[in-house]
């Protein structure tokens, strides 16, 4: 005969939450290995501790936002729904069957107003990278670093069109100081000082998410983007650096201030790193050399002028601070121009009666120009770096590790499009994603080297 489980529904039963829960639970080992005690510490100060209405617990308003972005949750009225219903969310929370469940607009104010302009979220992230280093699960010597686009919450054909100013970049100084010393050396006259270089350059700012930058890159989709530069330990791929900019950023612009403060916040000892063709710009090749790093950056396609010689056809002498063209004329120093390139010229009449004229050079004067960055030296040894066996070897790493961690953070954790609005909500979904990213990783190996 048939029975029906209906009456089921309205009986009572005595049960442990505790018991509910599966033993192999994703939430069992995240509880178990990864130390929450911190958050209570790191967001004292901004609550009252004499007055007002009892708070609830930070550490289950953290955890809570732990769980929207382990599963994706995309909003907090979804989650709070999610944790009335699911018993390892509960148990996770440490919320009895019949607690009642934070309500999502206390996750929402706090979010918008207490934690509002603090390091709160950088500080939760950084304290697990901590962890991971006291696990040995990250060596700090070898690093990859990329950066992904993540989709503005904007619509790309609302926006206005506005001029702004290109600052000068971080090591201008450090580049006026060297021009500077070149052309001493070389006998030409000091430029006159300049202390910012800054050119107007018309954008579109989106009208829903101002913050956001337009993107349009070939092979990339068109529209509002934020940009996640993220790095990661090649030892476990544990995630130790996320910071975020509009998508209309360059890549290598903020690499090697990330860099450093990774190298202070964690004393990493950096050895080696692999970055992408972005990252191919004379000051990082510099910046490498200079911290004694080996770098190694993806070859970087340049396209010549059709009919002409590539530059690579001309070869430096560094003797004798020359070039020379593949017919043997020698390119002498002219001058070293303000923005850190040497100038070398060919001489306009022995090119006139040069058989192969025409694929050197279209110039008028019939004088062919090649230039130099005084750092040129810098980036050869990149090159060179690149082409060794071992950095063929580092080079591959980069699919395993930052490419996996990006389309880990896309495809699980909800990190196609951005949530909120606004630089600051970007950073915090970036930084809360690459935080659980890093619990999983935390809990799944010291669950694995327990058994």
């Amino acid at each position: 005969m048939l029975r029906s489980n209906r009456d089921k529904q309205q009986s009572y039963e005595f049960v442990s939450i505790e018991d509910l829960v599966p033993v192999d639970h994703m939430l069992r080992k995240i509880d178990k290995y990864i130390d929450f005690s911190f958050i209570d510490e790191k967001v004292r100060h901004l609550y009252s501790q004499d007055n007002g209405r009892p708070a609830i617990d930070p550490l289950v308003l953290f955890k809570m936002i732990f769980l929207g972005y382990f599963y994706g949750i995309r909003s907090e009225r979804q989650l709070e729904r999610e944790v009335q219903t699911n018993l390892a969310y509960r148990w996770f929370l440490g919320l009895g069957l019949t607690d009642r469940v934070p309500d999502h607009t206390t996750i929402s104010w706090n979010r918008r107003t207490r934690f509002k302009d603090t390091s709160v979220f950088q500080d939760i992230f950084d304290e697990i990278v901590l962890q991971a280093v006291s696990h040995r699960m990250v060596g700090g010597r070898v690093l990859v670093s990329d950066s992904t686009h993540v989709k503005a919450n904007a619509n790309k054909n609302k926006y206005t069109k506005e001029q702004v100013k290109q600052n000068t970049r971080d090591y201008l100084d450090e580049l006026n100081a060297a021009v500077e010393t070149d052309r001493q050396t070389q006998g030409k006259k000091p430029l006159k000082p300049r202390e910012e270089v800054n050119e107007d350059k018309e954008v579109k700012v989106s009208t829903t998410d101002p913050d956001s930058g337009y993107m349009f890159r070939e092979g990339k989709p068109e529209g509002f983007f934020y940009l996640d530069h993220r790095t990661v330990d090649v030892k476990y791929n544990l995630i130790t650096d996320v910071f975020v900019t509009a998508g209309n950023v360059h890549d290598s612009v903020p690499y090697l201030s990330r860099l450093d403060r990774q190298r202070k916040r964690f004393g990493f000892e950096v050895e080696a790193v692999a970055l992408d063709s972005g990252y191919m710009t004379t000051p990082i090749c510099k910046g490498l050399e200079e911290r004694k790093i080996f770098g190694v950056i993806a070859h970087r396609r340049f396209h010549p002028t059709q009919g002409l010689y590539p530059k690579w056809k001309f070869t430096y002498e560094a003797e004798r601070n020359v070039y020379r063209c593949p017919e043997q004329q020698e390119l002498v120093y002219r001058t070293t121009d303000r923005h850190g390139y040497r100038h070398y010229a060919s001489d306009p009449k022995r090119c006139a009666a040069c058989p192969v004229l025409e694929k050197c050079t279209r110039s008028r004067n019939k004088r062919k120009i090649v230039t130099r960055h005084i750092w040129e030296n810098s980036k050869e040894q990149v090159r060179l770096n690149r082409l060794s066996k071992s950095g063929k070897r580092l080079y591959r790493k980069r699919k395993e590790t930052i490419e996996r961690s990006f389309a880990d953070a896309k495809q699980l954790h909800g990190f196609r499009y951005c949530r909120l609005r606004g630089l600051r909500n970007a950073t915090e979904q970036a930084l809360m994603t690459a935080a659980v990213q890093n619990m999983k990783k935390i809990a799944l190996y010291l669950e694995r080297r327990a058994q």
